[in-house]
């Protein structure tokens, strides 16, 4: 009975990934799953710098042992970050809960560099938490050299893996409640620094439906997102590796994918 179960599974799924791909050009890989099953796919295993999307496994490190009104102090290094930030400075105080704020909402690396120093000391020791739990999730194609997603040797994933990474975090309210945030507030624990944080992915407050979850860029990594999107009973997650026009084609594609699970099978 085992064998005829693994069977069915087997074709069940090389069913739902033998129709024809309609966006093969969107991406240098992409994936789309609705309510957890394959829909479609390109080139979903193929290694690929993550950018930001990174920090949906640096979110669950975070989460593990979260509490919100922990007081995280931001060091100097953390406050030198590049890229995308909200200009922390060193010596600052923050809630945990509002520097997670500023890492999945304004996808802030100065706010994500502190969190991973406070979780783990510091930077180096948080790599090594985010790759050995890469490796417990069996992200087989994944490995991190930093937590806030920059370019660098040997810091890749695959859409295949960073889709199981998403379904992981999904699984968390305190994530998924804010990366549904359009705009949020925040500020430092003596109340003398404010900033007001922006959603990167422009899919919230604009498509339909949309709760998340990251978007990213770097010149190497090309613009990224993982999109997820509920509407009724159906869930769909979309994640592009390198797709240069990812917002008008990440709502093709999640339209289609909607559409797709209303017909009757």
């Amino acid at each position: 009975m085992t064998s005829v179960f693994l069977l069915g599974l087997l074709l069940a799924c090389q069913t739902a990934l033998a129709q024809p791909d309609p966006f093969p050009q969107v991406a240098s890989s992409y994936l789309v799953q609705v309510n957890g099953s394959p829909l479609w796919e390109k080139e979903a295993g193929r290694r690929l710098p993550p950018a930001s999307l990174t920090k949906l496994m640096t979110a669950l490190l975070v989460l593990d042992a979260y509490r919100p009104q922990a007081v995280v102090t931001v060091s100097r290094q953390a406050a030198r970050e590049s890229g995308a930030r909200i200009r922390l400075r060193g010596g600052d105080k923050f809630h945990a809960e509002d520097l997670l704020a500023a890492m999945l909402i304004g996808s802030a690396n100065d706010a994500c560099h502190a969190l991973a120093a406070h979780v783990a000391g510091n930077q180096e020791q948080f790599v090594r938490r985010m790759n050995r739990r890469a490796r417990e999730l069996g992200l087989r194609d994944t490995h991190f050299a930093n937590a806030c997603g920059h370019d660098a040797d040997h810091h890749y994933s695959t859409a295949r893996d960073l889709a199981v990474l998403a379904n992981e975090v999904l699984k968390n309210s305190a994530a998924t409640g804010m990366a549904a945030k359009n705009e949020a507030e925040i500020s430092s624990v003596d109340g003398l620094r404010r900033y007001r944080l922006e959603n990167k992915n422009a899919l919230i407050g604009r498509y339909p439906g949309a709760l998340g979850l990251k978007s990213g860029y770097t010149p190497k990594a090309g613009k990224c997102l993982i999109a997820y999107a509920k509407r009724g009973g159906v869930e769909v997650l979309l994640v592009l590796l390198n797709a240069p026009d990812r917002w008008w084609d990440a709502s093709d594609i999640l339209d289609l994918a909607f559409a797709s699970a209303s017909r009757p099978s």
